[in-house]
């Protein structure tokens, strides 16, 4: 038995964020943005459309892609860091807005590798005898962003992705997922105030510790040394080389760090999936949403071997390989 992606969906506010319009708000420009992120423009979501809101969307749209019905799923696990509460679990909200009254929902946080995180849970599941699995990577990364900060607020955007993933007895499936971490570097990106370690105040305000925070540099040289890393560990487990990939789908992060990335594999751009010019850095959400498009745009095809790699805070890195 495994367990195989039976449908994509992806959905992107309607607001598109620009670079020229960044310009006003802070002191950067486009050419400056674009030499080190590769972003253009970003989606933003609009007054009152919350995580669960694009979640819903495209889980939607994932099922319908896959023939399915709300009521034939087992499970929704939503990847996200920024849900639309504390408590409950904003996959709760999704599974009542669909109708998919006879799953379970719970939400998964490992910020941008949470899909993949996600991915390798609902894999466990379909081979522990569930049949329908919806996993959606869904981010308002503007409410946890500071429009002050021009080193931050120009990499992020909000969007959802989502796939489903379904029993099948075939050759093709999830072939293996590989989960990393290191919460020795957690400093590295972090949003330091409104947990239990730091609650909410007046003091979290003022010092604007609700927004995310980052070391560029450093997170740099991390992301690269351990997608390299995390991507020959998962063609070596399955016997492959980079030569048989079809399509390699990464975190759409920095293109700095993906172009490095793509340099050490020896990854020709052309089996890579890039689409943050448009959207930005939309963490959990960027891979399942990239995913959507390859499949749109026939880019992935059946029997398309393609690997997926993440980084993001925790610090975790994760990949998993796929044959579509």
């Amino acid at each position: 038995m495994k367990a195989w992606i039976a449908g994509t969906g992806s959905y992107a506010p309607a607001r598109v964020l620009t670079n020229a319009e960044l310009e006003r708000m802070v002191a950067t420009s486009d050419e400056w943005i674009r030499e080190r992120t590769g972003i253009r423009e970003r989606r933003i979501a609009a007054t009152g459309e919350a995580c669960s809101d694009l979640a819903a969307q495209a889980g939607k749209r994932a099922l319908t892609a896959a023939g399915l019905a709300a009521t034939d799923l087992d499970m929704i696990l939503l990847a996200t860091c920024t849900g639309d509460y504390p408590l409950p679990a904003t996959a709760c909200l999704v599974q009542h807005q669909l109708g998919a009254t006879k799953a379970a929902a719970c939400d998964l946080s490992a910020a941008c590798c949470g899909f993949v995180y996600a991915l390798s849970v609902a894999d466990a599941y379909v081979k522990s005898g569930m049949r329908h699995v919806l996993v959606i990577g869904s981010e308002v990364m503007s409410a946890i962003t500071d429009w002050t900060d021009r080193n931050t607020c120009v990499l992020f955007g909000d969007g959802a992705g989502a796939i489903v993933v379904s029993a099948s007895d075939g050759e093709r499936g999830i072939l293996s997922t590989h989960l990393r971490s290191d919460g020795a570097l957690c400093e590295l990106i972090m949003v330091p105030g409104g947990g239990s370690r730091t609650p909410p105040s007046e003091k979290v305000l003022a010092e604007r510790l609700q927004y995310i925070k980052m070391k560029g540099n450093e997170t740099f040289k991390v992301a690269v040394r351990t997608l390299e890393e995390i991507a020959r560990t998962t063609l070596t487990a399955n016997g492959l080389r980079v030569e048989d990939l079809d399509l390699y789908v990464p975190h759409q992060a920095n293109m700095r760090i993906l172009k490095a990335v793509m340099d050490r594999l020896g990854l020709p751009i052309e089996k890579v999936l890039l689409n943050l010019d448009r959207y930005g850095n939309t963490s959990a959400a960027s891979i399942p949403i990239a995913l959507d498009e390859a499949v749109r745009e026939g880019r992935i095809k059946d029997g398309s071997l393609v690997m997926l790699g993440a980084f993001g805070a925790g610090l975790t890195w994760a990949s998993a390989l796929i044959r579509w």
